[in-house]
């Protein structure tokens, strides 16, 4: 079992709430409302509290950030990240900093969400995951799927991956650590390329290559070195 703590009470905080609760895991809620906050921890039952986003954060094994991206400054604030609150806690980021509609990154140009929200947490061990999926991918119970979805993950810490691997395994999913955080804009430029082209009237999956695994990806020679 693990303690963690939700920072959002949106669609994702309960669809991977719920999935966590399930699992077996301690979970308490904090948002900018207390009311919503307690409104999703009875939805989600199973002991489930809600707290002040402080609370939410202190003693946890593992924290989610699940707010929107404009919304990560006021949350972290209020958790009292800049004061060392989330020191050495796992810190899940899922955010999509995109322009809505397009998927062009709203970040500066060689800079990646996770990379400023480690500097809004100092000392938090940033992990970059569960920001490529809707949250209805997680309302499934593991087994549900017709086949286990891959959760790409970028982070610092192997500690701190291998808590996250954990939680990606308890709502159905495979973890996949791509890199460090030197490797996160990378990812998130993903989830812009997802999203511009579901916008577009296209299926993203039918953009990507099928290559069986494992196998060394055999690249069109123009692609060559």
């Amino acid at each position: 079992m693990m303690r963690i703590g939700i920072l959002g009470t949106g669609t994702l905080a309960e669809a991977l709430g719920g999935g966590w609760a399930r699992a077996g895991h301690e979970l308490v809620i904090g948002g900018r409302s207390q009311a919503k906050a307690q409104r999703l921890a009875d939805r989600l039952g199973r002991g489930v509290r809600a707290v002040a986003p402080r609370e939410a954060v202190t003693g946890r094994d593992a924290v989610l950030l699940a707010v929107l991206w404009d919304g990560v400054d006021e949350m972290l604030r209020s958790a009292g990240a800049s004061e060392g609150s989330l020191d050495g806690t796992p810190l899940i980021d899922p955010t999509n900093a995109v322009e809505h509609g397009v998927g062009v990154l709203l970040t500066g140009r060689d800079e990646a969400m996770a990379e400023r929200i480690a500097v809004l947490a100092p000392g938090a061990h940033v992990v970059k995951a569960f920001h490529l999926f809707a949250a209805e991918q997680w309302t499934r119970a593991p087994g549900q799927n017709e086949r286990p979805v891959t959760v790409a993950m970028c982070g610092d810490d192997p500690a701190a991956l291998e808590v996250v691997s954990e939680l990606v395994r308890d709502v159905g999913g495979v973890p996949a650590v791509l890199g460090s955080l030197d490797r996160v804009r990378q990812l998130e430029e993903v989830a812009g390329f997802v999203i511009g082209l579901a916008f577009a009237g296209f299926d993203p999956a039918s953009a990507v290559p099928r290559v069986p695994s494992p196998a060394t990806p055999r690249l069109p020679r123009e692609s060559r070195a």
